[in-house]
């Protein structure tokens, strides 16, 4: 496993430590639909360094590899913008 492949997989595992019981569940509902919510703000868990994304009516990012800001609580979605640093 490469340097950068590591230290995404730990910080993937980092915010996913950080959601509560209610918010695993919120996440696993919404990685069911369709597509997310066009003007929500997410996290691409398979892209972090890329940061903080706003979902666009063109988005391909799917809802199974996204972490939307509507899925956690404010405290929650602050502790993950300053994991990824953005």
């Amino acid at each position: 496993m490469t340097t950068d492949r590591l230290k995404n997989t730990l910080t993937r595992e980092a915010i996913l430590e950080l959601l509560t019981d209610g918010e695993v569940a919120k996440v696993a509902r919404a990685e069911d639909t369709a597509r997310l919510v066009e003007g929500d703000r997410y996290v691409d868990l398979d892209d972090l360094d890329s940061g903080v994304h706003v979902v666009q009516a063109s988005s391909r990012t799917t809802p199974s590899h996204a972490l939307p800001q509507s899925a956690v609580s404010q405290e929650t979605w602050a502790k993950v913008v300053r994991l990824v640093g953005r």
